[in-house]
């Protein structure tokens, strides 16, 4: 059987580098190894003196130090470093799933989240987040009506990509609690982790890798920290078993981390707060300019803003946005093509991430966001009367 093409790559892969007006990225904003190095203290000369031999398939045991310190009962030996943060996902999966298994899926979600679980299982569930007049809702009751004794995964992602939306630390005990009770596994992607920019301090939740031992965790420096290029992520699994199972696979797909990577992002590590403040207030600052935009053109989008993470999805209604054209649009994939071909404007259709075709994303992440807004709102029919 072969696997469900990676709809959100595709699309990305058509536009991505040739489109003037950015505004489907998930990531945030980057910065040069230059700059990095100077905030950690370092210069390119230290960067220069890295051996290129190979590396501990597990990781450097500095870099998984670092890690170690993000969450509160985890140490090193948990921890996994990766090539590539989607890797881990590829690795989870074939450890956990088998032919007979089943797995529930919060959905919509990025293409890799579902579709390596659905090519391996024998039944796949989708468990669907609920839109409400200002924002997103999870249906725990729902939640438990799908999982029963012979669920082996639960998959989520918290913060949510691509709606925004954070369950609260008591729904995220319940979620644990459901799992627990029906003894499967959790995947819990938190490679948004820490963009928390609409929730006060106390309403930050913890990582599931502190709550349920029976837990894979999947983060990096590519969303949060704004260093998808240097393509760093890590996996924490507690079980010392299902660890070994996950090495185990990982020497058949990239054997060991790049050396150049594990060392840049151990600076990173070290500096993490510094790189994170900033792009939080960056998403914070371009959250709010897109607000207003959309209090503006409420009569063509329906919005609900996102509580945490640097992505939102945004309903559209397409047929005010062809009102000033001869033809219609049939779905958010259509648009979003027009968009991109003849506006230069870059959104994210829903339909890539198991969407109806009325939904966007939008990423807040960028320098660039306020910039690329406009170009988009100048392509927009004018305000209804």
């Amino acid at each position: 059987m072969k696997i469900r093409p990676f709809l959100t790559e595709q699309f990305f892969a058509l536009y991505e580098f040739t489109t003037p007006h950015v505004l489907a990225s998930s990531d945030c904003e980057t910065t040069s190894i230059a700059e990095l190095l100077a905030m950690s203290g370092r210069d390119l000369q230290d960067l220069g003196s890295v051996n290129l031999g190979y590396t501990e398939s597990q990781g450097n045991p500095e870099y998984r130090r670092l890690v170690a310190g993000m969450y509160e009962n985890v140490n090193a030996e948990d921890v996994i470093v990766l090539t590539s943060p989607v890797e881990g996902i590829y690795l989870t999966m074939q450890t956990l799933v088998e032919a007979s298994d089943e797995v529930v899926a919060l959905s919509p979600a990025y293409d890799a989240l579902h579709h390596v679980a659905e090519h391996l299982c024998g039944d796949f569930h989708t468990w669907q987040l609920v839109p409400n007049a200002t924002g997103w809702e999870i249906d725990l009751d729902r939640l438990r009506s799908l999982v029963n004794a012979n669920t082996r995964l639960i998959i989520v992602n918290f913060p949510h990509n691509p709606t925004g939306f954070q369950p609260d630390r008591n729904q995220l005990e319940q979620l644990v609690d459901i799992a627990r009770d029906n003894d499967c596994w959790i995947f819990s992607d938190e490679i948004y982790r820490g963009l928390d920019v609409n929730l006060s301090p106390a309403a930050a939740i913890p990582s599931v890798a502190d709550l349920y031992d029976k837990t894979i965790v999947l983060n990096g420096l590519s969303k949060t920290f704004g260093l998808p290029g240097l393509r760093a992520g890590w996996l924490v699994a507690c079980d010392g078993g299902i660890r070994e199972e996950l090495i185990g696979w990982k020497h058949y797909t990239t054997i060991c981390p790049p050396a150049p990577t594990e060392y840049l992002a151990i600076e990173a590590l070290r500096v993490r707060e510094q790189l994170a403040a900033r792009n939080q207030q960056r998403v914070s600052a371009n959250l709010q300019f897109c607000s207003e935009f959309m209090k503006r053109r409420k009569d063509v989008f329906c919005w609900r803003p996102p509580v945490a993470g640097s992505t939102a999805l945004v309903e559209i209604d397409l047929p005010a946005l062809s009102r000033h054209r001869a033809g219609s649009f049939s779905s958010a994939m259509e648009y979003c093509h027009d968009l991109a071909q003849n506006h230069g404007v870059l959104l994210l259709p829903g339909e890539c991430l198991g969407c109806t075709g009325t939904f966007v994303r939008l990423g807040f992440g960028r320098e660039s966001f306020s910039s690329a807004l406009a170009a988009w709102e100048a392509t927009l029919p004018p305000p209804a009367a």
